[in-house]
Protein backbone atom coordinates (compact mmCIF):
# COMPACT_ATOMS: atom_id res chain seq x y z
CA UNK A 1 0.00 0.00 0.00
CA UNK A 2 3.01 2.11 -0.48
CA UNK A 3 2.14 5.65 -1.85
CA UNK A 4 -1.69 4.93 -1.98
CA UNK A 5 -3.85 7.85 -0.73
CA UNK A 6 -6.68 6.98 2.02
CA UNK A 7 -9.03 7.04 -0.42
CA UNK A 8 -7.39 4.48 -2.22
CA UNK A 9 -7.13 2.56 0.63
CA UNK A 10 -10.62 2.65 1.17
CA UNK A 11 -11.48 1.66 -2.44
CA UNK A 12 -9.07 -1.47 -1.87
CA UNK A 13 -11.09 -2.17 1.62
CA UNK A 14 -14.14 -1.72 -0.87
CA UNK A 15 -13.14 -3.86 -3.52
CA UNK A 16 -12.86 -6.86 -1.50
CA UNK A 17 -16.57 -6.68 -0.77
CA UNK A 18 -17.43 -6.45 -4.68
CA UNK A 19 -18.23 -9.38 -6.27
CA UNK A 20 -16.42 -10.28 -9.23
CA UNK A 21 -17.98 -9.30 -12.65
CA UNK A 22 -19.04 -12.16 -14.48
CA UNK A 23 -20.69 -11.04 -17.98
CA UNK A 24 -22.42 -14.80 -17.60
CA UNK A 25 -24.60 -12.99 -14.32
CA UNK A 26 -25.47 -10.14 -16.43
CA UNK A 27 -29.16 -10.88 -17.75
CA UNK A 28 -29.16 -7.56 -19.97
CA UNK A 29 -27.07 -8.70 -22.98
CA UNK A 30 -25.42 -6.28 -25.78
CA UNK A 31 -26.63 -6.06 -29.47
CA UNK A 32 -24.75 -4.12 -31.54
CA UNK A 33 -27.20 -1.51 -33.64
CA UNK A 34 -27.20 -1.63 -37.45
CA UNK A 35 -29.61 1.82 -37.06
CA UNK A 36 -27.20 4.43 -35.72
CA UNK A 37 -29.76 7.29 -36.43
CA UNK A 38 -32.48 5.33 -34.57
CA UNK A 39 -29.98 4.36 -31.74
CA UNK A 40 -29.41 7.99 -31.04
CA UNK A 41 -33.33 8.67 -31.54
CA UNK A 42 -33.79 6.62 -28.53
CA UNK A 43 -31.37 7.92 -26.35
CA UNK A 44 -33.38 11.53 -27.35
CA UNK A 45 -36.20 9.92 -26.21
CA UNK A 46 -35.59 8.59 -23.20
CA UNK A 47 -33.72 11.14 -21.83
CA UNK A 48 -35.14 12.40 -18.52
CA UNK A 49 -37.84 10.22 -18.25
CA UNK A 50 -38.99 6.71 -16.45
CA UNK A 51 -38.27 3.35 -18.44
CA UNK A 52 -41.94 2.81 -18.43
CA UNK A 53 -43.14 5.87 -20.51
CA UNK A 54 -39.80 6.05 -22.61
CA UNK A 55 -40.89 2.43 -23.56
CA UNK A 56 -44.72 3.92 -24.36
CA UNK A 57 -43.48 6.95 -26.06
CA UNK A 58 -40.95 4.97 -27.98
CA UNK A 59 -43.31 2.50 -29.53
CA UNK A 60 -45.53 5.15 -30.68
CA UNK A 61 -42.87 7.03 -32.20
CA UNK A 62 -42.02 3.74 -34.51
CA UNK A 63 -45.39 3.43 -35.23
CA UNK A 64 -45.16 6.92 -36.83
CA UNK A 65 -42.68 5.63 -39.99
CA UNK A 66 -45.65 3.20 -40.62
CA UNK A 67 -43.97 0.62 -41.72
CA UNK A 68 -41.08 2.03 -43.57
CA UNK A 69 -37.03 2.01 -42.56
CA UNK A 70 -36.42 4.49 -39.67
CA UNK A 71 -33.78 6.91 -41.87
CA UNK A 72 -33.20 10.55 -41.05
CA UNK A 73 -35.24 11.04 -44.66
CA UNK A 74 -38.15 9.25 -43.57
CA UNK A 75 -38.21 10.72 -39.96
CA UNK A 76 -38.59 14.01 -41.84
CA UNK A 77 -41.29 13.21 -43.65
CA UNK A 78 -43.15 13.00 -40.30
CA UNK A 79 -45.32 16.12 -38.79
CA UNK A 80 -44.44 17.66 -35.82
CA UNK A 81 -48.34 17.34 -35.09
CA UNK A 82 -47.92 13.47 -35.25
CA UNK A 83 -44.42 13.84 -33.53
CA UNK A 84 -46.33 15.89 -30.42
CA UNK A 85 -49.39 13.20 -30.43
CA UNK A 86 -46.68 10.18 -29.87
CA UNK A 87 -45.67 12.36 -26.62
CA UNK A 88 -42.63 13.61 -27.83
CA UNK A 89 -41.90 17.52 -25.89
CA UNK A 90 -41.39 20.11 -28.31
CA UNK A 91 -37.86 20.40 -26.97
CA UNK A 92 -37.02 16.74 -28.17
CA UNK A 93 -38.95 17.12 -30.88
CA UNK A 94 -36.46 20.23 -32.19
CA UNK A 95 -33.60 17.68 -30.95
CA UNK A 96 -34.58 14.86 -33.05
CA UNK A 97 -35.09 17.27 -36.20
CA UNK A 98 -31.84 18.60 -35.74
CA UNK A 99 -30.43 14.71 -35.59
CA UNK A 100 -31.88 13.68 -38.33
CA UNK A 101 -30.50 16.62 -40.54
CA UNK A 102 -27.32 16.27 -39.45
CA UNK A 103 -26.81 12.67 -40.42
CA UNK A 104 -28.45 14.00 -44.32
CA UNK A 105 -25.55 16.31 -44.71
CA UNK A 106 -22.83 14.27 -42.72
CA UNK A 107 -22.28 16.31 -40.03
CA UNK A 108 -22.78 13.17 -38.15
CA UNK A 109 -21.01 10.32 -40.30
CA UNK A 110 -21.75 7.27 -38.44
CA UNK A 111 -20.01 4.93 -40.74
CA UNK A 112 -16.38 6.66 -39.24
CA UNK A 113 -17.39 5.22 -35.51
CA UNK A 114 -15.76 1.93 -35.72
CA UNK A 115 -12.56 3.44 -36.32
CA UNK A 116 -12.83 6.22 -33.94
CA UNK A 117 -12.04 6.50 -30.16
CA UNK A 118 -15.41 6.81 -27.28
CA UNK A 119 -13.93 9.99 -26.94
CA UNK A 120 -13.91 11.03 -30.07
CA UNK A 121 -17.12 9.88 -31.05
CA UNK A 122 -18.83 11.86 -27.75
CA UNK A 123 -16.83 15.18 -29.02
CA UNK A 124 -18.67 13.82 -32.59
CA UNK A 125 -22.42 13.22 -31.21
CA UNK A 126 -22.54 16.49 -29.19
CA UNK A 127 -22.20 18.48 -32.11
CA UNK A 128 -26.39 17.71 -32.34
CA UNK A 129 -28.72 19.80 -30.60
CA UNK A 130 -29.79 18.08 -27.03
CA UNK A 131 -27.37 14.97 -27.26
CA UNK A 132 -24.90 15.96 -24.27
CA UNK A 133 -22.33 13.04 -22.12
CA UNK A 134 -25.39 10.72 -21.16
CA UNK A 135 -27.31 10.50 -24.35
CA UNK A 136 -23.27 10.04 -25.72
CA UNK A 137 -22.66 7.30 -23.02
CA UNK A 138 -26.33 5.40 -23.53
CA UNK A 139 -25.03 5.05 -27.45
CA UNK A 140 -21.79 3.80 -27.02
CA UNK A 141 -23.26 1.04 -24.60
CA UNK A 142 -26.35 0.19 -26.26
CA UNK A 143 -25.63 0.80 -29.84
CA UNK A 144 -21.92 0.38 -29.99
CA UNK A 145 -21.09 -1.84 -27.16
CA UNK A 146 -17.85 -0.44 -26.12
CA UNK A 147 -16.72 -2.31 -23.15
CA UNK A 148 -15.47 0.69 -21.01
CA UNK A 149 -18.51 3.27 -20.53
CA UNK A 150 -19.07 4.58 -17.00
CA UNK A 151 -21.96 6.88 -17.81
CA UNK A 152 -21.06 9.14 -14.27
CA UNK A 153 -24.43 11.34 -14.84
CA UNK A 154 -26.70 8.54 -14.57
CA UNK A 155 -28.99 8.94 -11.81
CA UNK A 156 -29.39 4.67 -12.10
CA UNK A 157 -25.53 4.32 -11.64
CA UNK A 158 -25.00 6.94 -9.15
CA UNK A 159 -27.13 5.12 -7.00
CA UNK A 160 -26.05 1.76 -7.95
CA UNK A 161 -22.86 2.71 -6.58
CA UNK A 162 -24.52 3.71 -3.18
CA UNK A 163 -25.49 0.75 -2.63
CA UNK A 164 -23.65 -1.98 -4.03
CA UNK A 165 -20.18 -0.32 -2.16
CA UNK A 166 -22.93 0.78 0.97
CA UNK A 167 -22.14 4.49 0.53
CA UNK A 168 -24.18 6.74 2.93
CA UNK A 169 -24.87 9.43 0.06
CA UNK A 170 -24.91 9.75 -3.68
CA UNK A 171 -20.95 9.12 -4.56
CA UNK A 172 -19.03 12.18 -6.72
CA UNK A 173 -17.80 11.76 -10.01
CA UNK A 174 -14.00 11.56 -8.60
CA UNK A 175 -15.63 9.15 -5.59
CA UNK A 176 -17.22 7.08 -9.05
CA UNK A 177 -14.67 7.17 -10.92
CA UNK A 178 -11.82 6.03 -7.60
CA UNK A 179 -14.16 2.98 -7.39
CA UNK A 180 -14.13 1.92 -10.79
CA UNK A 181 -10.88 1.74 -11.96
CA UNK A 182 -10.42 -1.77 -10.57
CA UNK A 183 -12.21 -2.41 -13.32
CA UNK A 184 -10.96 -0.54 -15.95
CA UNK A 185 -11.58 -1.82 -19.25
CA UNK A 186 -14.97 -3.57 -18.35
CA UNK A 187 -16.57 -0.15 -17.21
CA UNK A 188 -19.74 -1.22 -19.58
CA UNK A 189 -20.27 -4.47 -17.30
CA UNK A 190 -19.88 -2.30 -13.96
CA UNK A 191 -22.60 -0.52 -15.57
CA UNK A 192 -24.64 -3.33 -16.19
CA UNK A 193 -24.03 -4.66 -12.56
CA UNK A 194 -24.52 -1.72 -11.35
CA UNK A 195 -28.31 -0.85 -12.97
CA UNK A 196 -29.24 -4.71 -12.31
CA UNK A 197 -28.41 -4.15 -8.41
CA UNK A 198 -30.91 -1.72 -8.54
CA UNK A 199 -33.54 -3.22 -10.47
CA UNK A 200 -33.29 -6.57 -7.76
CA UNK A 201 -35.45 -3.27 -5.68
CA UNK A 202 -38.11 -2.82 -7.79
CA UNK A 203 -39.35 -5.98 -7.39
Amino acid sequence: MCGATHQEFESLTLRQEMPKLDKKKIKRKLTPSSNHFLSLCSSIVYQQISTKAGDSIYKRFLQLFRRKKPTPKNFLEISTKDLRSAGLSGQKTSYLNDLAKKFLDNTINSKDFSKMSDADIKEHLVRVKGVGPWTADMFLIFALNRPNILPVGDLGIKKGFQKVFGLKTLPSEKKMRLLAKFYEGEHTYLSLYLWEALDGDKK
